[in-house]
């Protein structure tokens, strides 16, 4: 064999070593992704339009499973409480324990111990207020205070206001906050930056995007590693073919 066909012997081994090795890392990379999503989120069909406009009825939303303590004010949770017919609801969080949740201020605007906040997704409501209806409410210790986004038309804590917890849900009962609608949309739902100047501020991003990255490099290795093999014979072809041209010609010459 001559010295360019052990080099390129060599070459090719070492193509299909580092081929073989980018399939196998991009199977964890895929396999771990999916399976760390499995992990962390759950899927939720949306059933009302209590959410509109962030959450669309019908639309299919994927939560990452919490606990109560987790949870700040902005957060969009999956709660279950017995006062609210026992089954697995969709809201949005705007009040803690201790806070006084007022609605409506001169522009609006709802407040959280007096302080208020700009919430994007209301502006479309009736006469741009935060709530159709005035209300006042101080959310007792380890409660939660729920509204939907669509104001006139969401059962919320509004509704359960003579409550003894005054409309309010245990920390307990969220299990879950929802970070993406999966379909038909496919958009991340963020934080909202009204709450983020209140105490606790808001929280940290899911680790969503990190796995759907895992998932796509994964995904990319794999179709890489397994295209060389083919691509490397193709152009070793072509090689041969050339050399045997080159040779012709010399010999001729």
């Amino acid at each position: 064999m001559s010295v360019t066909g052990r080099r390129n012997g060599g070459r090719g081994r070492l193509g299909e070593v580092l081929s073989g090795l980018a399939v196998a890392v991009g199977c964890v990379l895929f396999l771990g992704g999916f399976g760390w999503a499995a992990f962390e989120y759950q899927p939720y069909t949306v059933p009302t339009r209590s959410m509109d406009p962030t959450v669309k009825a019908g639309d299919r939303v994927l939560a990452q499973r919490i606990s109560g303590g987790e949870v700040r004010r902005g957060d969009v949770v999956v709660f279950t409480d017995a006062q609210w017919g026992n089954m697995p609801m969709v809201k949005r969080v705007v009040g803690i324990g201790g806070d006084r949740i007022a609605c409506c201020d001169a522009k609006g605007r709802l407040t959280v111990n007096g302080t208020a906040v700009e919430e994007p997704y209301v502006r479309g409501m009736l006469g741009g207020r935060a709530s159709t209806s005035d209300f006042d409410a101080t959310v007792p210790a380890g409660q939660l205070f729920l509204l939907g986004d669509e104001r006139s038309g969401s059962l919320d804590s509004r509704v359960h206001l003579q409550d003894p917890d005054q409309g309010s849900v245990p920390r307990s009962a969220v299990n879950a906050r929802v970070d993406a609608v999966a379909w038909p949309l496919g958009s991340l739902i963020g934080r909202p930056a009204g709450f983020a100047a209140l105490p606790g501020g808001v929280s940290a991003p899911g680790p969503l995007n990190l796995m759907v990255g895992a998932v796509l490099a994964g995904a990319l290795l794999i179709l890489g590693g397994a295209a060389y093999g083919p691509l490397a014979r193709q152009l070793s072809k072509r090689r041969g073919a050339r050399r045997s041209r080159e040779e012709v010609s010399a010999g001729a010459g």
